[in-house]
């Protein structure tokens, strides 16, 4: 029968390996019951908790980004003359600075553009210009739009914000 320690009053358990041993712990058959499925889940805490951090640190670094806006010229287009138009795009940021270097993507929305998706750069004043596009509305269509992308290769700039559209009317 396990006699009681002298720390609580618990019965000792009688291992049977001399701890004093330094090959001893090599030796021990026994396994601890649970422990696997222990470290399983305390990885998995560790993961999730290490996502969290990294997204929150993410976040941090987005403070400091400015974004960017479109400005097209004309916002609005009249189908019903049979003419190719072109537009301009101003590149912006949110203090109205204009942008150089950025890739402005014109497609059609509710309007759709004959040629398909048209990409530009904006130059070295803000400005990207799509020469001759042609916006088309289905045949039961009073208006629809156009969308216009921004993307800065600069990691310092984001597109968030949804951007001015470009009006079709017939």
């Amino acid at each position: 029968m396990p006699s009681p320690d002298d720390s609580g009053g618990a019965p000792a358990r009688n291992s049977g390996i001399d701890i004093r041993s330094p090959t001893a712990i090599f030796d021990d058959e026994r396994a601890i019951e649970g422990l696997p499925i222990r470290l399983v889940i305390a990885l998995l805490v560790g993961v999730a908790a290490l996502s969290v951090m990294m997204t929150m640190i993410d976040d941090v670094g987005g403070v400091g980004k400015t974004e960017l806006d479109a400005e097209p010229e004309p916002d609005t287009i009249d189908v019903s003359e049979d003419a190719k138009r072109d537009v301009t795009i101003t590149v912006v940021d949110q203090n109205g600075e204009t942008v150089s270097g950025a890739t402005v993507v014109l497609q059609g929305s509710s309007a759709r553009l004959s040629d398909g998706t048209q990409h530009a750069e904006s130059g070295s004043d803000g400005t990207a210009t799509f020469d001759g596009i042609t916006p088309e509305l289905e045949d039961n269509q009073d208006q629809g739009t156009l969308e216009i992308s921004l993307q800065h290769p600069d990691s310092q700039f984001k597109d968030d914000r949804e951007n001015a559209e470009i009006l079709v009317l017939s």
